[in-house]
């Protein structure tokens, strides 16, 4: 449940279109809900703007089913990554409007519109072999409310497929570059670029790629600044990392400030 939500609830109550009780009932589970093996944290969109991901990855078809079902009754939309086809056949039974996402491996169900940002997230990878990871992040940037473009197989085996699209690359607000082998994509981007790039290594690669570590440590000892890197094949932690880029409140120029302190006496003096 969100702010827009729990206003809309108060506010009945005290139009008195809803009783007390019923009010009670919906709030009862705030913050969070035990359900014994799992405590679904109902307060994640009042925090974080968004509600919490299930990570289906080690936990059984019935409990996602379980957690899913609870989320839902709060109204919530739901996003479940590293899902399996089994686990989406569970999750179908709840919800007819669920859908699987195979490349991404994503369960995604949207009970509520999404209010689209302006800003533009610009998901690009270093090869084919990426887009899983690509379409991870993809995909949860969009159930996130963010405008998403693609840009695939620009890596610099071939430099100038890059070069090419660079007019994206401007027009992007932020980037999630990803890249395995020797994750060399980001680098190269964030020097053409004064935009957050968030770079995301893959385990794509050949034996002493180290299933990602050699494209991580890539990425880490990067010259270019403004790149932040999350954990190999984590397209979903690079997307809520580039939200809080999108997101921090911006800071006021001192000196613009201070020129219109200088004209406002300056017009003050006139006036006198």
């Amino acid at each position: 449940m969100n702010e827009e939500k729990i206003r809309d609830l108060l506010e009945r109550l005290q139009a008195g279109e809803v009783d007390i009780n019923d009010t009670v009932d919906q709030l009862k589970n705030l913050p969070y809900e035990d359900l014994g093996f799992a405590m679904i944290d109902h307060h994640r969109s009042l925090r974080k703007g968004h509600p919490e991901t299930i990570f289906a990855a080690g936990k059984t078809p019935d409990q996602v089913a379980a957690i899913a079902e609870k989320m839902l009754k709060q109204s919530s939309n739901v996003l479940i990554t590293r899902a399996d086809r089994e686990t989406y056949l569970a999750v179908q039974t709840l919800n007819k409007e669920a859908e699987y996402h195979e490349l991404a491996k994503l369960i995604t169900i949207n009970q509520n519109p999404l209010n689209t940002t302006r800003s533009r997230i610009l998901v690009m990878s270093a090869g084919t072999s990426d887009l899983p990871v690509c379409e991870e992040a993809a995909i949860t940037a969009e159930m996130m409310g963010n405008s998403v473009e693609r840009l695939y197989d620009v890596g610099v085996a071939g430099i100038h497929r890059l070069l090419n699209n660079r007019h994206r690359i401007d027009e992007a607000s932020v980037l999630v570059v990803v890249a395995g082998m020797d994750g060399a994509l980001p680098s190269v981007t964030a020097g053409l670029t004064d935009k957050p790039v968030i770079a995301v290594p893959t385990s794509v690669g050949y034996g002493a790629s180290f299933g990602g570590l050699a494209a991580l440590l890539t990425m880490l000892n990067s010259c270019a600044c403004g790149v932040t890197v999350v954990n190999i094949d984590n397209g979903y932690g690079a997307v809520t990392q580039q939200l809080l880029s999108i997101r921090l409140p911006k800071k006021r120029n001192p000196y613009k400030r201070h020129r219109r302190e200088e004209i406002g006496r300056a017009s003050c003096r006139e006036r006198v």
